[in-house]
């Protein structure tokens, strides 16, 4: 009897520390409970990595759209395009594909899904839409080990895109992961050691700083297909000696083969460079039995992804950072309009650095964990593709920044065709610049208040305005640079066709004075004046020629002749400088 009274107690007890979500709460302000560890009932990660593709050339020569290529490759390449880039599916429209759809504006309505299938042209035709999106399927899971030591985690791989873009050479690597059931402080860990496309430095005892300590691709079979070389400290710094340029880890060289680092011995059709810092731009969405429970530490850990404090699984709530520097984090970074016990997510709130855009809710929300309605759905579709413009745009600004640099590296004022390869580049990123600006460029993506808010923070944390006004001034710059040299030449060969003219104005008035014939060989013979017409011809192209030669002299003999204030001996020496031995300035 005492045995089931006991019992009954203990359900009493569970009963009133789980109640339900949905039941009014006197104070919503976070709240620390005596109870276990925080779990993330079910976790999405997605990391989005932007990089440059180098300049392609076919066999013939001629520059290639880069997809067309991985296109063309066939079963030597495990990518395969997306035949509707923004479902994944040929078949079959979801409900949660029309939701995104109509939460954007027209203009990039286009831009994400062109003019449809109905209307697509096979040939790149202009009504598809300016994004291509390749997919493989080899991979379905990752193991990782955060730290030396602890149990391996195992996450489902839901998928692994590239994403290509017309006029912008710049390739995004997309990949979403899942998970269930993991505590709050590996789930952070995972957030801030994941996605680093190589280490950051090492330990005394030569472990990687900041990254996984083990991570290996999995096929479907279980079977490894790549791991990571984190630990390989030397080939690192030979790499970094060798090329002045990182060396990427090879389990995310893995991922984007047939695409290989530019700075590398390997062959590859496809080159790419590094345009961003090597923390790849994350996003999580993060389901927890009590989110309102997390404490202010735990919010900023997850927001700004500084990872767990050493003693996070004792209870320590030291903030990663300065309190100062911490005093605005909610109203800088977090967007609380649905941060409440009311409403369909009770308790939802999003975080966003500009690297990063994390979401946590309420699990036991039906609406926050709905893949096709809810919270879930927007984050993998609406809130995906905010983010993913937001840094294209910031990819294709730096892209068109590190063309402007290499195309000065190449100038050389001393030779022609250094000038040449100059101007033709300079146009060219000029040409580019403006497709940018009139089909990727956006300020406003939508009217839907959340979707517009988070996409506002997202650009105002990565800098866009000023990052997008900088690149277009040194653009213009460049260009009126061209356009002011274009000019000069112009002036310069104006200024010697006068020379000549004036010159030879000298001689036609001369000889064509009263229809003068200085030498009457009209009735000549035919051969004798061919020859004299080929040696007045020979003579007056060669005088033409010493004429043009000397003009920049000549110009300025002619110049000194016009100013009333130099005497007639100043006005002789600059005649005789013509003749003078120097170069012509």
């Amino acid at each position: 009897m005492l045995r089931h009274l006991q019992c009954g107690i203990a359900r009493i007890c569970a009963y009133t520390v789980c109640m339900p979500a949905a039941t009014p709460l006197t104070n919503p302000e976070p709240v620390t409970l005596p109870t276990e560890a925080p779990m993330v009932r079910h976790l999405r990660h997605v990391l989005l990595w932007p990089l440059r593709l180098m300049p392609v050339r076919t066999a013939e020569g001629a520059h290639s759209k880069p997809w067309r290529l991985l296109r063309e490759m066939g079963a030597t390449s495990p990518w395969r395009e997306v035949v509707d880039e923004y479902t994944g599916e040929s078949e079959r429209f979801h409900e949660r594909h029309y939701n995104e759809f109509v939460s954007f504006l027209p203009y990039v309505q286009s831009f994400l899904y062109g003019e449809g299938r109905s209307r697509r042209d096979t040939v790149d035709g202009g009504s598809d839409s300016p994004m291509r999106v390749f997919r493989r399927s080899d991979i379905s899971a990752v193991r990782l080990v955060t730290r030396p030591g602890e149990p391996p985690l195992l996450l489902s791989i839901v998928h692994v895109d590239l994403y290509f873009f017309y006029d912008v050479d710049v390739v995004l690597l997309n990949i979403e992961l899942s998970a269930d059931n993991l505590p709050l402080a590996r789930a952070q860990d995972l957030l801030y050691r994941f996605g680093r496309g190589y280490p950051a430095g090492w330990d005394a005892q030569g472990r990687a700083l900041h990254c996984m300590a083990s991570v290996e691709w999995l096929g479907a079979n279980g079977e490894v297909l790549a791991g990571s070389d984190s630990h390989q400290r030397d080939a690192f710094l030979a790499h970094v000696c060798e090329h002045r340029a990182p060396r990427i880890s090879s389990h995310w060289a893995f991922v984007l083969k047939p695409l290989v680092p530019d700075h590398s011995d390997s062959e590859g059709p496809l080159r790419f460079r590094q345009i961003e810092y090597y923390r790849m731009p994350m996003m999580a969405y993060m389901a927890l039995d009590k989110p309102h429970a997390l404490t202010r530490n735990d919010f900023i850990r997850l927001g700004l992804v500084t990872g767990v404090s050493d003693t996070a699984n004792g209870g320590d709530a030291t903030l990663p950072y300065a309190e100062q520097h911490l005093a605005d984090f909610e109203s800088r970074y977090c967007y609380d309009r649905f941060w409440g016990h009311s409403g369909l997510a009770p308790y939802t709130r999003y975080m966003c650095s500009g690297h990063s855009l994390v979401v946590i809710g309420d699990a036991n929300s039906e609406f926050y964990a709905c893949k096709d309605r809810g919270v879930l759905a927007q984050f993998r579709h609406q809130h995906f593709l905010l983010f993913l413009i937001a840094h294209l745009q910031k990819a294709s600004l730096l892209m068109f920044s590190d063309r402007l640099v290499e195309a000065l590296k190449k100038l050389d004022v001393q030779i022609p065709e250094s000038v040449k390869v100059f101007k033709r580049s300079i146009r060219a990123s000029f040409e580019g610049f403006l497709r940018f600006t009139h089909r990727y460029w956006f300020h406003e993506i939508s009217e839907q208040a959340q979707v517009r808010a988070l996409f506002r923070m997202c650009a105002t944390h990565l800098a866009l305005d000023p990052l997008y006004a900088e690149i277009k001034e040194r653009i213009t710059d460049m260009s009126s640079y061209l356009d002011a040299d274009t000019q000069r030449r112009q002036a310069n060969t104006v200024v010697r066709l006068t020379v000549v003219t004036i010159l030879g104005l000298i001689g036609t008035v001369t000889t064509g004075f009263l229809g003068m014939n200085l030498l009457a060989e009209a009735d000549a013979p035919m051969p004798r004046r061919l020859l004299i017409f080929g040696a007045v011809l020979i003579l007056t192209m060669a005088l033409t020629v010493y004429t043009v030669a000397k003009s920049k002299r000549l110009s300025d003999f002619l110049d000194a002749l016009s100013e009333e204030r130099l005497s007639v001996w100043m006005k002789t020496k600059v005649f005789a400088s013509v003749w003078r031995r120097g170069s012509n300035r």
